[in-house]
């Protein structure tokens, strides 16, 4: 492991260390290239305010690559048990696995999930 990769995962925090602080959106693909992961991107770009505005945190394990937490792709792989081609998986701020897909999360059903949330809930009073 390079110096570079050591400095920046050291400076991400773990989906551990993000519990009841953040949901956790876990994007996983086989490579870059994946035209699943490029939809899934083109949605969350076109809602990055409304996530910032839910506390998520996406974090993309892409082959043996992860950005967005400071744990190793092999390590998320093997907890959430991600296949080999692409899956979407949203983490509550419990910890708690709260939805999974094989296809990317349309916009509206993140935010209606999110929404539906106890601790989303309990924020917005």
């Amino acid at each position: 492991m390079s110096i570079f990769l050591a400095v920046a995962l050291a400076a991400s925090p773990t989906i551990a260390q993000m519990k009841w602080e953040r949901r956790v959106l876990i994007v996983a693909a086989p490579t870059a290239g994946d035209a699943s992961l490029a939809a899934q991107r083109r949605i969350l770009a076109g809602w990055k305010t409304r996530g910032d505005a839910r506390d998520l945190t996406v974090v993309e394990v892409v082959g043996d690559q992860i950005r967005g937490a400071g744990d190793t792709a092999a390590s998320i792989r093997h907890k959430y048990r991600l296949p080999d081609g692409f899956t979407a998986i949203l983490i509550g701020k419990d910890g708690s696995e709260k939805l999974r897909s094989g296809t990317p999360f349309p916009a509206a059903v993140l935010e209606q999930t999110i929404d539906a949330m106890p601790m989303r809930k309990a924020g917005q009073r």
